[in-house]
């Protein structure tokens, strides 16, 4: 991991943001101190997948379908003990 001073990011960022560019994860000191660091964005190929909410509710349930009193039930159930 590189290393650069508050100082250093005010007369010379070009330099230390192609070091982020490049996948370097960048150290701010500040009074002798760490107070921050500088990290590259996550590629998008290591970007979280979105979720597919359909599937997931298909692969749990079916093809079930709720009556209303089903889940008025369910919400009584989850709230339960609830203070509102």
């Amino acid at each position: 991991m590189k290393t650069a001073t508050v100082a250093d990011l005010r007369n010379h960022f070009r330099r230390v943001s192609a070091w982020i560019e490049n996948g370097e994860t960048v150290e701010i000191i500040k009074r002798g101190r760490t107070f921050a660091r500088l990290v590259p964005p996550v590629p998008a190929e290591q970007a979280m997948p979105e979720v597919d909410w359909a599937a997931q509710r298909k692969a749990i349930w079916g093809d079930r379908v709720f009556s209303a009193q089903e889940v008025q039930e369910m919400d009584a159930y989850e709230h339960e003990g609830e203070e509102g």
